[in-house]
């Protein structure tokens, strides 16, 4: 079907995979790399299982404090021109004629902040499939009153995800409170929101000493308010967890940690197994005089510099690869 933007359709594709169990990926993207290697695993797996469209979330942060995506997507660090980026490179990759035509894909708008975000708030959203309206860093009763306020604005428009307490970065020593199902209840009741952000102890809410994904906690929330609960951040749960996300009442869930933190070791690990091909002899020479580089490095063989391995493609290929599986085996996972 290529990119979704109705929000009546947004919903719908929520509803299938509601009754087939599946959990919705949301893969956030910062560069055309990762964009195409969620979107490539997306549509290999969609061909060897043989389905005509297969759901696939790709989202991008703006001025999100933590990680501004937007901001990184290009070198002029301007939010609005990497956004922009960013959409039109999926509607090339996903409209019709593109490689990826076939894939239901549905833009995301993540953390969006209730104050930082105003601009692209309050602007053209007919692009996107749904937005996170981030207010969790306000005291409950604010955060509820604002998120409130957007779901009835621009509700019928876009389908609108909240967060119901407020986030805190996990490399920070900061602890916060799981959330409660009352609180969870209240928060869908009072705000309108489609879909509920809650801290279920995941490395995205709790603090780094403190990551544990608490499945209890979810199924509790699921009795109050259904299978509406959006996880973020899944680098802290088992593979067995995962697999039985639906089960615990959540429908999607946002993954980024976990592509770029298992990808980079791979192209380093590629690099020093090349070294005489990827950096000069000099340099080389250096490294090792140093003890960064054993000095095996300069033993194996003359160095000699390979066209193929000291360009960004070379660099580009390796990290689209390792993305890619990564991506495809939550699809293994989840759309079973």
């Amino acid at each position: 079907m290529g990119i979704i933007r109705d929000v009546s359709q947004t919903k719908e594709i929520y509803t299938k995979a509601g009754k087939n169990g599946w959990v919705i990926p949301c893969f956030c993207s910062e560069n055309l790399t990762t964009t195409e290697a969620v979107l490539s695993a997306a549509e290999e797996f969609r061909t060897e299982r043989g389905l005509y469209n297969l759901p696939v979330i790709m989202a991008i942060t703006c001025l999100y404090p933590h990680r501004s995506q937007a901001v990184n997507y290009t070198r002029t660090k301007r939010w609005d021109t990497g956004l922009k980026l960013f959409t039109e490179d999926i509607k090339i990759l996903c409209e019709n004629g593109g490689p990826f035509e076939n894939l239901d894909v549905m833009i995301h708008l993540d953390h969006i902040q209730h104050d930082l975000d105003a601009e692209l708030l309050e602007g053209d959203l007919r692009d996107y499939a749904s937005v996170m309206y981030d207010a969790s860093s306000l005291p409950l009763e604010q955060n509820i009153e604002k998120t409130a306020a957007f779901a009835k604005e621009r509700g019928s428009r876009i389908v609108v995800e909240g967060a119901c307490d407020e986030i805190m970065d996990a490399c920070g020593g900061n602890h916060s409170d799981l959330t409660t199902p009352e609180q969870a209840l209240r928060y869908w009741k009072e705000t309108g929101a489609d879909l509920i952000v809650c801290n279920l102890g995941t490395e995205h809410r709790a603090s780094g000493k403190d990551l544990q994904y608490h499945g209890d906690v979810s199924r509790q929330i699921k009795q109050k308010i259904g299978s509406r609960i959006v996880l973020h951040g899944t680098s802290s749960v088992s593979n067995e967890q995962i697999r039985n996300l639906y089960d615990d009442g959540i429908c999607k869930v946002n993954i980024w940690t976990a592509l770029e933190r298992d990808s980079s070791p791979v192209l380093f690990a590629d690099m020093a197994r090349h070294a005489g091909e990827v950096a000069d002899a000099a340099t080389l020479a250096n490294l090792t005089s140093e003890g960064i580089l054993g000095e095996k490095t300069n033993h194996n063989a003359k160095p000699q510099m390979n066209l193929n391995r000291f360009t960004a493609l070379y660099r580009q290929n390796i990290i689209f690869d390792k993305m890619k599986s990564i991506a495809k085996e939550y699809f293994q996972m989840w759309y079973i």
